[in-house]
């Protein structure tokens, strides 16, 4: 795994998750543990002291950032003579399977919300942008689903684009986990919000043209105003993701209507052996030749030690 160099040379600033806590400053802890609960995802251990130590400063920093943006763009409108459009602030959230991606953005989700000046934060992850399920099938795309190639990148790109326009409504589909597979009947409704999330495995990509052609490309983090990457040794994400496999074992997977309602019946021994084979096999690859290396691309970087808290921070430098 790439290291940082904690130096004058690396282009970020580390924090220990003391020293980040002593950034709140004043920030009031609007969640009770009743609220946190409803956040968590499979699996995951997020405490309220961890909210306050790591996601209360991060919802400082970036209220900071959202109404320094709102102002820069406001000044350019002043100078063009144009009448303000109002355009989202884009955060961007990327990181492995597991690792707690979807968690930290419904947190930064409501935490963001409190703050007077941005009370309209919406969430988008781009699983809704996986190609359908029989699309992946004819491409035999079906073991590379969350690959980059198992995307329709061009259609969220439009997307990200049509939002920062100032779009009034913008629509994008909706993934079902228990289908496994993007519902056809419906859309989620973006409505010009204060801040938008996205959160997905591969939005911090920047793949260059293979074609050798010479036309500018864009990518998806070109629309994003900060991005955050989360962090953990791979050794550690590998068993998370065998324990939330676990979990849904004898959870959703018992749904019948689930697309892995087959690994219901497994035992503990072979569940822990399927996961490990899926993890290997897919989610292993995907991870070091397609997520990982957008790590440093991040603005921030959260780092989980082997139970699943957060122990470092990494800001880059502006």
């Amino acid at each position: 795994m790439m290291q940082i160099e904690d130096s004058v040379f690396s282009p970020y600033q580390t924090f220990s998750r003391e020293e980040w806590a002593k950034l709140r400053d004043l920030t009031p802890l609007p969640l009770t543990e009743e609220e946190l609960e409803q956040l968590r995802g499979i699996n995951e251990r997020i405490s309220l002291e961890e909210v306050r130590d790591v996601y209360l400063p991060l919802s400082r920093l970036l209220n900071l950032y959202v109404g320094a943006t709102q102002k820069l763009y406001q000044a350019t409108d002043t100078f063009l003579g144009k009448h303000a459009k109002k355009t989202p602030y884009i955060i961007g959230i990327a990181g492995s399977v597991a690792v707690g991606k979807s968690t930290t953005a419904r947190v930064l989700q409501t935490l963001l919300s409190y703050w007077p000046n941005h009370p309209k934060v919406d969430l988008v992850t781009t699983d809704g942008f996986l190609y359908p399920n029989e699309v992946l099938e004819a491409r035999g795309l079906m073991k590379r689903k969350g690959f980059p190639e198992s995307y329709d990148t061009r259609r969220l790109i439009k997307f990200l684009a049509e939002i920062k326009s100032g779009f009034k409504e913008v629509s994008c589909p909706i993934y079902s986990h228990l289908s496994y597979n993007i519902l056809p009947d419906q859309q989620q409704v973006i409505r010009q919000p204060d801040i938008l999330i996205v959160e997905g495995i591969n939005v911090l990509q920047a793949n260059r043209d293979r074609s050798g052609g010479s036309m500018p490309q864009v990518f998806v983090s070109d629309f994003f105003d900060f991005s955050i990457y989360v962090d953990g040794e791979e050794s550690n994400i590998r068993q998370w993701y065998i324990d939330r496999f676990q979990v849904l074992r004898d959870t959703a997977f018992r749904n019948p209507d689930s697309y892995f309602h087959r690994y219901a019946e497994l035992t503990r021994e072979e569940a822990t052996e399927t996961a490990t084979q899926i993890w290997r096999e897919i989610n292993e690859v995907n991870l070091v030749k397609n997520i990982l290396p957008t790590r440093f691309r991040a603005d921030l970087i959260l780092t989980k030690g082997a139970h699943h808290a957060i122990e470092q921070v990494r800001l880059k430098k502006l």
